[in-house]
């Protein structure tokens, strides 16, 4: 999302991503995700440039590709969202005969931290009772009693093994659990491995990877939240640092800063690699699919307004698997020139264009004059410009365009004509690819 539409949405809905999430499931729309790991053995990580048990590391996907081992998919909603989201406990500590914990330091504090925290949000040393956090196996153990038990545990024992219930559970030292077997040498010490040192060369890779309009991003969110330092040698600094980086992106952050003079960079004993390889799967946009299935359409509608041209985008929006919502002025609908009423999903007031993935503008020469003295109305075009979106509009939508300074020369690719019902095919094609990045320069300022 472009910043100012995310700040937006927060203020104007903040449930908005959570309601979307949980409407598109009631309606069978399930969301999921590819699940895949990443697999090598510890001859191949001591052969990595760089130390796998650093948390600020990644492994990049063409040093150990990807493997895709099957599909997460959410196919329901919580029946109560007490009962099981707000109860439920994850812990890296449960885990199964197969997999042990590596000295990833990361890991190895949460291993304890997660259960203090479940401790005490939960109430206590049950919480594995609650039914949303019970294995769904059949399982035994001789904990007994304490605040929050459920099972009502039979004789005197709890502990193994024991003569006076030679029936109750035992541990089997041939199918229970087995920790990892692994020589390890050397001292215990409390520091970090030099490998650690090298804090640029990830960073320039990272960055080296990303699309123009990505790479443009990160410099605008790096001169934003820099300009809310007070200090300007902490400013300095921080440039200082980025010139280890990417000594282009740096001298942008500083201009955007207004920085006086040349910043040297900051001194380091592992500078980074300047002759690396980008990694494209650390980039979003040009890994993201063109696709309209599971977004919505946003339609602006008037009174006198082409019904069969709104049933004509209603028909390929859904035939692309999206949702049309239709927006009027008023919640009752717009007229249509025989008289009867289209129905509106949203009154316009309530239904900026922030919320929607594509817009398109459907109005009529008779109703344009009111949108034009609408402040909504204006803001919902002109947000869908400034936020780099598809727009289609019908030719008497253009005084509505110019009115919030969309002139003829502004007109890309982005902003589609759907002067006849056979435009909508092109408005479906270019609407796929969701954002018109080409568009940014032309609406702000970027550093």
């Amino acid at each position: 999302m472009i910043w100012d539409e995310a700040v937006k949405i927060n203020g104007a809905d903040p449930d908005f991503h959570r309601r979307d999430l949980f409407e598109a499931i009631a309606a069978g729309d399930f969301r999921e995700w590819d699940f895949g790991v990443q697999l090598f053995d510890e001859q191949q990580a001591a052969g990595f440039d760089f130390d796998v048990l650093d948390a600020t590391k990644l492994v990049p996907e063409e040093l150990v590709p990807l493997k895709i081992v099957g599909r997460m998919v959410l196919n329901r909603n919580p029946d109560n969202f007490f009962a099981e989201p707000e109860q439920i406990a994850f812990c890296p500590a449960n885990v199964v005969t197969g997999i042990d914990f590596s000295n990833d330091p990361l890991l190895q504090g949460r291993l304890f931290s997660y259960l203090d925290t479940q401790l005490t949000r939960l109430g206590g040393p049950n919480f594995n009772e609650i039914p949303v956090n019970q294995p769904k196996c059949p399982w035994a153990n001789l904990q007994r009693d304490g605040h929050m038990r459920m099972r009502v545990a039979k004789g005197r024992v709890n502990y193994e093994p024991n003569t006076l219930a030679p029936e109750a559970p035992r541990a089997d030292p041939t199918h229970g659990f087995a920790g990892l077997t692994r020589a390890e040498n050397g001292d215990t010490m409390r520091i970090r491995p030099e490998s650690f040192a090298d804090h640029y060369t990830q960073a320039r890779m990272f960055f080296l990877s990303q699309t123009e309009a990505e790479k443009n991003h990160i410099v605008s969110a790096l001169v934003f939240e820099l300009s809310k330092v007070e200090t300007p040698a902490v400013r300095e600094r921080v440039v200082s640092q980025l010139l280890h980086v990417d000594e282009g992106m740096a001298n942008r952050v500083a201009g955007g800063l207004r920085l006086a003079g040349v910043a040297e960079p900051a001194a380091t004993k592992v500078p980074a690699r300047r002759e690396i390889k980008p990694s494209p799967a650390l980039s979003i946009i040009s890994k993201a699919q063109q696709t309209l299935k599971g977004r919505v359409v946003g339609l602006l509608v008037s009174d006198r307004v082409d019904r069969a041209l709104v049933g004509a985008l209603r028909t390929a929006v859904h035939k692309e698997g999206a949702k049309l919502k239709i927006i009027a002025p008023h919640v009752g609908g717009a007229k249509t020139p025989d008289g009867k009423m289209l129905e509106a999903d949203l009154q316009l007031a309530g239904a900026p264009s922030i919320f929607f993935d594509a817009v398109a503008v459907i109005v009529s020469e008779a109703g344009i004059p009111q949108l034009t003295r609408d402040a909504a109305a204006l803001e919902f075009v002109s947000d869908a410009f400034n936020h780099l979106k598809v727009i289609g509009y019908v030719p008497a939508a253009k005084p509505l365009l110019r009115r919030v300074g969309i002139a003829d020369e502004l007109l890309d690719a982005g902003v589609v004509s759907l002067g006849s019902i056979d435009a909508v095919e092109g408005f479906i094609a270019t609407a796929k690819k969701t954002r018109i990045w080409d568009r940014e320069p032309k609406v702000r300022n970027l550093p």
